[in-house]
């Protein structure tokens, strides 16, 4: 995958959502216009903002925004890359040894590869290789995992604070009955809160959590792949049958 190829399908589901959402609304002879509203806005983002940063910690918030990326610019993933790389490795050591491959520690530029390398140079054994390496990977997960869970918490919090914009907007027009001209108007403002909290939760929040989701699990599939691998070569497994093994992860 190249590294700066962008994910074409996820700038058409946001197109698609909001031009639907936006066509209908012309088609019901609606104006575009009714649904610009700076203050609901701004109750519906900042209320929900706050919230999500009520329940994290900083780093995986700032985790969680860093992440955002990823929904247009996926993550570099080459399984058939580390496969390569695997028996490149594989054949290095039978011919060599694992001392071989000691000068190549530090041509890593991936530390989980750089720290794989590392750990089976210096002889460790495969059970404790594979241990070490998984408990790494869980870490590695579990921190992207609740990364990406902000933006679902968003998609929670984001409708309930819509409807409480709307309530607001309505005790609004209710402190102006004694103009009705103005209350048609003053209704259909206040509702347009609840479009962008439910509208914002199901077209944005929820999707790029899911998406998020979608690209950390590949990446720890990735990561799989890697410590069979090394775990294969500790246990001096012949390259041929490492790959054999090793071939499924490219499904």
């Amino acid at each position: 995958m190249n590294k700066f190829k962008f994910d074409l399908i996820s700038i058409l589901g946001i197109v698609l959502g909001l031009s639907a959402i936006l066509v209908g609304q012309a088609l019901e002879g609606g104006h575009m216009g009714s649904l610009l509203q700076f203050t609901a806005f701004m109750i519906v983002i900042g209320g929900t903002l706050g919230a999500v940063m009520l329940q994290s910690n900083m780093r995986v918030f700032l985790e969680g925004l860093s992440m955002l990326k990823w929904v247009f610019q996926p993550p570099r993933i080459a399984p058939r890359e580390t496969l390569e790389l695997i028996l490149e490795w594989s054949h290095q050591a039978r011919r060599g040894g694992l001392l071989a491959l000691e000068p190549l520690i530090e041509q890593q530029s991936d530390l989980f590869h750089r720290r794989g390398l590392q750990m089976l140079v210096d002889g460790a054994e495969p059970g404790v290789l594979r241990e070490t390496l998984e408990v790494d990977l869980q870490a590695y997960e579990n921190h992207h995992i609740e990364a990406a869970k902000i933006w679902f918490a968003a998609g929670g919090y984001s409708p309930t604070i819509g409807i409480l914009g709307a309530v607001m907007g309505l005790i609004h027009v209710m402190e102006n009955l004694s103009d009705p001209a103005k209350l048609g108007s003053g209704i259909a403002v206040a509702f347009v809160a609840t479009i962008y909290g439910v509208g914002g939760a199901n077209l944005l929040y929820l999707p790029i959590s899911g998406k998020l989701r979608y690209w950390v699990g590949r990446q720890v599939s990735d990561k799989e792949l890697f410590i069979q691998g090394m775990v294969a070569i500790a246990n001096g497994e012949n390259p041929r049958i490492i790959e054999a093994k090793l071939q499924g992860y490219l499904s």
